[in-house]
């Protein structure tokens, strides 16, 4: 498949941008990290998709590397209130659904990979983790890109996608390495 090809699997969706890169542009900072680890999202031990159940830095970025293309995508939104995390879990639910729409297409085409969300894995409405039983959809399951440790202004930069925006405006982002 083209470049095109692959830019019209994503045409229907809520894409504000989609860029084709190689994994080799994909930056990752492990000392990104601790971030997870303040638990500032509450998922920290208690989604299957974050640290530490995920894996380490490390063995996240080698889950990627394995692959050689990355399919980037940028959803932008107004946002009325920074501080209304149920608008901005709207947003990043509605940004994940369309990766996965895309992700699937892409795998009956035989693109098997890797998807990095905008936020952690919601496949369930409650995780499994926290009821100590195994996940459902441990083949489906994703992870965020902060789980990743990507360094995604750098991801921004390289897919040449504004990274910070202003005036009300959020921006969200996510590969599917394959």
């Amino acid at each position: 498949m083209n470049n095109d090809a692959f830019f019209r699997l994503c045409q229907d969706e809520i894409f504000s941008a989609v860029a084709l890169i190689t994994m080799d542009e994909v930056v990752f900072e492990s000392s990104f990290r601790p971030y997870c680890e303040q638990n500032l999202c509450g998922k920290y031990g208690a989604n299957y998709s974050c640290p530490p159940d995920c894996g380490t830095p490390e063995e996240m970025e080698a889950q990627m590397r394995q692959y050689r293309n990355a399919l980037v995508f940028q959803t932008k939104w107004d946002i009325d209130d920074w501080y209304d995390n149920a608008q901005i879990k709207r947003a990043k639910k509605a940004h994940n659904e369309a990766m996965l729409r895309v992700i699937e297409r892409m795998k009956q085409r035989g693109y098997q990979g890797l998807m990095g969300g905008a936020s952690c894995c919601s496949l369930c409405e409650r995780c499994a983790r926290l009821d100590d039983v195994p996940c459902p959809f441990p083949v489906l399951r994703y992870s965020c890109l902060s789980a990743y440790c990507v360094y995604v202004k750098k991801l921004a930069d390289a897919c040449g996608m504004e990274y910070s925006c202003k005036d009300g405006r959020l921006a969200f982002f996510g590969l599917y390495a394959f």
